[in-house]
């Protein structure tokens, strides 16, 4: 079998190593709070930025060369499975995530188009069998191909919704095949630019009518997926229906489909978004829909979405803070929905990136778990919340009270002393253990 990188399997070598191709705090075998710390970060590999990206952006051309390329897409399509699986085992990654297109190359009818996922599908499944190596979701890429100008579910043709159903149908087949246990939607352009030519009402319809669709063939397929929204507030379209969690949410329940459906937060949606990366995942989190993250970052001074890699330790300390009072993540996962910087070309950088990524969120549980068990911030919000557990406010809290009763209590409790909020204490107090 061919060797597509020139690096060796990564190892654990610790804080004080200087291999720039070791980890150093990604212990996987490290035992923290009772599970093993894979078992907290069950890792991702995207199929998409991985395997498919080399380094254009909206401003560029290529500055990436693979050693898989190939002209022929489909024969690439079977090399990017090889250099896949190979590129997880040597940094001990346990699941990938995929697009349709991502496996296979679009051709020129959707029959053909599905016949190759087929065959490349099946080579994955192939190439499984004696690995630890899992699908952690699939989804299908309706918003690439120039069907999809004015969205898929929410597009005003008919026979574009049609063939987007058609192209989940098939990618819900290949998770079920590959035994994914996920299935993300991401409305990708779903949303509009002008109201001028938008029947908001109609495209809001048609895109639950979708969801409702994918729903039922979830469970009548016998996939049986958890689902998944990834909520995005812009790009490409100026406004997004799953702008953000809070958002979906609404959007779920005005549908009566909030019982059917998680979230897969992204970190550079999330501030794009104006919220915090720990904010959306509390929102999910305190909704009981927090399913999946994909890992990354934006950058604060640019206005798009940017993908990096994340090795901000604030943010995923925070992160993994809001997943461990989560209780994990169920059948999700963190995804790496991130690529290298046009200027980190070569396959090394990848690995590189990769590394920097896994030990960032590493780090960010160890902090984490040491906050939930010395209850730093539990026990100050228990103390700064204490008045809604007798009185007036044990009252409140069980809705046992009247707008008459609380007035009458005012009048006789104007006299009001507010607590210290604290808030600099408490980011000093985050600061040390960082």
């Amino acid at each position: 079998m061919k060797e597509y990188f020139k690096v060796g399997k990564i190892k654990y070598e610790g804080p004080k190593s200087t291999n720039p191709l070791a980890f150093k705090y990604y212990n996987k075998d490290e035992v923290i709070l009772g599970k093993p710390m894979s078992e907290h970060l069950k890792f991702a590999m995207s199929w998409w930025h991985t395997l498919c990206a080399k380094g254009s952006d909206q401003f560029g051309s290529n500055t990436m060369t693979r050693t898989f390329e190939d002209a022929d897409p489909v024969k690439e399509a079977y090399a990017k499975v090889d250099a896949g699986f190979e590129f997880m085992d040597k940094l001990g990654i346990e699941y990938f995530c995929f697009h349709d297109r991502d496996l296979a190359p679009e051709l020129a009818t959707l029959a053909e188009s599905n016949r190759v996922l087929d065959e490349v599908s099946d080579y994955v499944l192939e190439k499984m069998k004696g690995t630890n190596i899992k699908c952690l979701w699939g989804t299908a890429n309706c918003f690439n191909h120039k069907r999809y100008l004015a969205g898929a579910g929410t597009s005003p043709n008919a026979d574009v919704f049609a063939y987007a159903a058609a192209q989940i149908k098939k990618a819900m087949d290949t998770t079920k095949k590959l035994g994914g246990k996920n299935y993300v939607f991401w409305g990708g352009r779903e949303g509009y630019d002008t109201l001028l030519n938008t029947d908001l009402k109609q495209e809001l319809d048609h895109y639950a009518t979708l969801l409702t669709l994918a729903r039922d063939y979830n469970k009548k397929s016998g996939l049986n997926a958890q689902l998944l929204i990834e909520p995005k507030p812009k790009e490409p379209t100026k406004h997004q229906y799953d702008f953000d969690v809070q958002t979906v949410i609404g959007f779920l329940k005005t549908y009566g489909l909030d019982k059917d459906f998680k979230m897969n937060i992204e970190a550079n949606h999330a501030t794009l978004a104006i919220h915090t990366f720990n904010h959306e995942l509390a929102v999910a989190r305190i909704n009981g829909v927090l399913g999946s993250i994909d890992a990354n970052q934006g950058d604060m001074l640019l206005g798009w979405d940017t993908d990096q890699f994340p090795t901000n330790l604030y943010d995923t300390t925070l992160a993994m803070y809001e997943v461990l009072l989560n209780g994990g993540l169920g059948t999700g996962g963190l995804n790496f929905d991130a690529k290298v910087r046009r200027q980190s070309f070569t396959d090394e950088d990848l690995f590189i990136s990769y590394i920097a990524g896994m030990d960032t969120f590493a780090r960010g549980l160890r902090i984490a778990a040491k906050l939930l068990e010395d209850k730093v911030f539990e026990n100050f919000k228990q103390e700064r919340y204490a008045s809604y557990k007798t009185g007036i406010g044990k009252k409140i809290s069980e809705g046992k009270v009247s707008l008459e009763e609380l007035s009458e209590y005012a009048l006789s409790h104007d006299q009001i002393e507010n607590a210290s909020g604290r808030q600099e204490w408490l980011e000093a107090v985050l600061n040390q253990y960082l």
